[in-house]
């Protein structure tokens, strides 16, 4: 059991150190992230919205019955987060509440996708270590944009870049090893139609982020070459739905 524990924890942590990895890349050119975070706001858009429709969606409604509820669920649970987060700091109407939403939504959003991630780790090294491996090889690929994006999303909701670091760090990278501890005890109980319920809530939760708090944002950015950094974002999300094993 003590054996079997570690293959999974040492993915996950992987994960996280190469997600931390591109936040450390950013911070150090922080300016010119600042000056082309419309890019990669058209771009995580591109991401998010393709990797949920064309892979996460698809797979959790092969994997359990109920997922299509749980992904209204998903959706409409960071509707409400947003409406209460506005709330909470829009007393006068200003544009900082705005700001401080802009970047909160996205974090809470890609805190729980990464927290299923460590989950899937668990499983996948479960059913052997070769399944587990190749997983961690197709998942892996996509943790150092993530980590930039989150990293951005908070500077521009105006976080300072110490906070904007320890909170990317936190919601994007150290949620996938978490995710493994916490569910490792539990994994006999993580079956199939269990795994896409959550799936399908975590695609909920990146369909709303993409689609209608960071497409917006991209479709009023006038910036030259936005256009090309969205279907960029798609391109790299079919590049790692062909690559990652099933």
């Amino acid at each position: 059991m003590i054996l079997s524990f570690w293959p999974p924890f040492l993915a996950s942590s992987a994960a996280a150190f190469i997600i931390i990895l591109g936040i450390l890349t950013i911070k150090r050119h922080v300016n010119w992230g600042r000056d082309n975070t419309a890019y990669f706001i058209c771009f995580a858009s591109g991401v998010l919205i393709s990797a949920s429709l064309l892979h996460i969606v698809p797979k959790s409604l092969s994997m359990s019955l109920d997922a299509n509820v749980y992904l209204l669920g998903g959706f409409f649970t960071l509707f409400v987060l947003s409406r209460l987060i506005d709330s909470l700091t829009d007393k006068q109407g200003n544009v900082a509440s705005s700001a401080l939403s802009f970047g909160m939504i996205p974090l809470v959003g890609i805190c729980v996708h990464s927290f299923i991630d460590g989950i899937i780790y668990s499983v996948t090294f479960s059913a052997g270590h070769f399944t587990g491996v190749l997983a961690a090889i197709g998942m892996i690929l996509h943790e150092f944009p993530e980590g930039i994006i989150t990293y951005l999303f908070l500077l521009k909701g105006g976080f300072e870049e110490k906070s904007a670091f320890i909170g990317a760090a936190l919601a994007a990278g150290l949620s996938t090893p978490l995710g493994m501890i916490l569910s490792y005890p539990f994994i006999s109980a993580i079956n199939i139609p269990v795994l896409g319920i959550m799936l399908s809530f975590s695609a909920g939760m990146l369909l709303y982020v993409g689609a209608t708090h960071l497409l917006p944002e991209a479709q009023g950015n006038r910036k030259p070459y936005s256009l090309l950094a969205l279907i960029s974002g798609i391109a790299v999300a079919v590049l790692i739905i062909l690559v990652e094993p099933h």
